[in-house]
């Protein structure tokens, strides 16, 4: 079984491929399809050139400090998770980019063929971060067994997640709402009008933000919670030890192949992917557990986060989708403006954290019971096995959308692009999931990365009362309110810069993306050094100075304040994004002589509700999922020179 990490991690890269070429050999439309599709393409790629550029000086910087004060393996183990998780990103992007175009060929046929093709590409993004992600910690672990060695990859991972979340997140929520403002608001125009310059900065936006993001996101929440699980192994006796360590790896080896079941079972609808990989992941993690360990009370500890991801993507959809009230509520509350729209959403996305606090906790209850700290991280673990349809359910709903702007710019027959909207509107439920996922893995990574943490700086317990731990614990809680207000502002300050050029260009009759494009990849590029940096240094300012100690208190303050921060900026994002299409979508069946000057009146102030949600569901909240991690994963590293 030593062999299974390699041989599941390579099979899903070769179904990846095969997903890919699959995808390539379709029918990419007509010349002005594919003239907008190399526009998206050609922009998306610039932008990731240039973070890259910005996040290879820094990385450098990096090795040369970590193996001055640590380990030469250590520096070399950073930069190979920092490949490995920008080299996921980049791929997804690369094929998502690709997708795009054939999904909106694919709508002239028929909206189950355009569905296929967008959840397929995908289920190829997913699956290549799964497989390089199990076969890259594999590798390492089994080349030098030391978990010292495995915090510098997965420090090396957060490092570029966070880079890849925080920029990608700059740049489209910038040209979105840049994008909306001038064109729907000031113009009067439909969405993926082409005669709004800032179209296209948007389009390639959701590419470069929500997949090459995203996919670095779910790389680095993955690798972590097989680290924390390896860290806490380690403890054990030498044989319990290696027994513990290949039941890791087993267990996601299993996810692998319950991922890839989930991909092949789609036929109509895409939440089959999703229940039928964990419906094989439960049969499967029961049959292993018993097989090593002879016992079901790890398999117990691995269901409890397998649940709670489930919980808390049915709860993100619930308050973020508009077949539901939440999100209903808010449409009608701009019946009377702009302040009720902010002040219902804001409401919603607070009492949304109720059910995945209650999930995680439940998670962290119950696997301690049955198996102890390893049961946590074997829970974290089990949340993130079904990772690569979570993925490809994020990943469809940007290319999706990306369809769908293409339809609109293209001049396709009307059918077309009707259907190609409807499967935008399912992509932002599947969005929210995926999402939902994404923030309950990153805060049950984070509880079993600290309990790795307390047993590396030999910590039975955090005394609160103490003077210095209190400090630690409060600008712990503080971060994430920092960290959220350098991105918002970056994503204001970016949006000005375009909304200015879009402006001349509309008035001296201009179309010129390129331009814009432009704009936007600098300011984002700018801006997202600062916020990256937050996560790096506090933990080492604090460890040193107030010891660990106030640094493990200040893990527990930036976990629970940046959870709750991330699930409420997120859903209350998501549900003023849906509550504005809703009242697009003609669902307030508004009636009478002034229906129309009504209708403006409700759509001014539910595209006022978006642009307040846009920096916080698609750069801020996903950030901080990162946030947590990469302070956690730092604070291990700095343990090891703290004891």
């Amino acid at each position: 079984m030593i062999i299974a990490p390699f041989i599941m991690g390579f099979f899903a890269v070769l179904i990846a491929a095969i997903l890919s070429h699959k995808i390539y050999s379709q029918n990419d439309g007509t010349a002005k399809m594919k003239e907008i599709s190399k526009k998206i393409h050609d922009g998306a790629m610039t932008f990731l050139n240039r973070e890259y550029k910005i996040m290879i000086d820094f990385a450098v910087i990096i090795f040369i400090l970590v193996t001055f004060l640590l380990d030469l393996n250590i520096a070399i183990a950073f930069v190979f998770g920092f490949f490995l998780s920008a080299l996921s990103g980049n791929i997804g992007m690369r094929i998502a980019t690709r997708a795009n175009v054939r999904t909106t060929q694919a709508c002239t046929v028929s909206e189950q063929k355009g569905m296929l093709t967008a959840f397929h590409a995908g289920s190829a993004s997913g699956l290549f971060v799964v497989g390089i992600g199990l076969v890259g910690i594999a590798l390492l672990y089994y080349i030098i067994p030391d978990v010292a060695i495995l915090y510098g990859f997965g420090f090396g991972a957060s490092f570029a997640a966070l880079f890849a979340r925080v920029g990608g997140g700059i740049f489209t929520k910038a040209a979105d709402i840049a994008a909306d403002f001038v064109g729907k608001v000031e113009k009067g125009m439909r969405e993926d009008d082409p005669r709004n310059p800032g179209v296209i900065a948007d389009n390639i936006g959701d590419n470069v933000g929500d997949v090459a993001g995203m996919g670095a996101d779910l790389f680095e929440s993955y690798v972590d919670s097989i680290i924390a699980a390896i860290a806490i192994a380690a403890l054990a006796s030498f044989s319990l030890s290696f027994i513990l360590v290949e039941y890791v790896f087993a267990i996601a080896s299993a996810g692998v192949f319950a991922s890839f079941f989930g991909v092949i079972a789609v036929r109509k609808h895409l939440f089959e992917s999703i229940l039928v990989s964990s419906v094989i992941m439960v049969l499967l993690s029961a049959f292993i557990s018993i097989l090593y360990l002879d016992s079901v009370t790890m398999f117990f500890s691995v269901v409890t986060g397998l649940i709670a991801g489930l919980v808390i993507g049915a709860s993100s959809n619930y308050y973020t989708s508009y077949r539901f009230r939440p999100t209903r509520d808010i449409a009608n509350a701009s019946r009377v403006g702009a302040g009720r729209t902010i002040t219902t959403g804001l409401s919603i996305g607070m009492i949304s954290t109720v059910f995945p606090i209650i999930a995680v906790s439940g998670a962290i209850l119950a696997s301690y019971y049955f198996s102890g700290l390893f049961g946590i991280a074997m829970s974290a673990i089990g949340m993130l096995s079904i990772i690569g349809v979570v993925l490809a359910s994020d990943s469809y709903g940007s290319i999706a959308d990306n369809a769908a702007g293409i339809a609109e710019m293209s001049k396709i027959p009307r059918k077309a692009y009707v259907r190609a909207s409807n499967l935008d509107a399912v992509g932002n439920t599947t969005a929210a999931v995926a999402k939902g996922f994404a923030m309950g893995s990153a805060a049950l990574t984070s509880v079993a990365l600290f309990a790795a943490y307390a047993v590396a700086a030999e910590l039975s317990v955090i005394n609160i009362v103490d003077p210095t731990t209190i400090v630690g614990l409060m600008i712990g809680g503080l971060l994430p309110f920092v960290f959220s207000a350098v991105t918002i502002k970056s994503v204001g300050k970016t949006a000005s810069k375009l909304i200015d050029e879009i402006r001349y260009q509309f008035k001296h009759h201009k179309v010129d993306s390129n331009k814009a494009v432009t704009i936007a990849t600098d300011s984002a590029i700018k801006e997202m050094i600062y916020p990256s940096l937050i996560a790096v240094i506090s933990p080492i300012v604090v460890g040193f100075l107030l010891g660990p100690a106030a640094l493990g208190a200040m893990l527990a303050g930036t976990i629970v304040t940046g959870f709750l921060l991330a699930l409420t900026m997120t859903n209350a994002g998501g549900a003023w994004d849906n509550a504005k299409k809703y009242i697009e979508a003609g669902k307030l069946h508004l009636r009478g002589p002034k229906a129309h000057a009504l209708y403006k009146k409700i759509h001014a102030a539910s595209v006022t509700g978006d642009t307040v949600g846009d920096p916080l569901k698609d750069t801020s909240g996903p950030s901080l999922n990162i946030l947590i991690k990469l302070i956690s994963i730092v604070s291990l590293l700095v343990a090891i020179l703290l004891v």
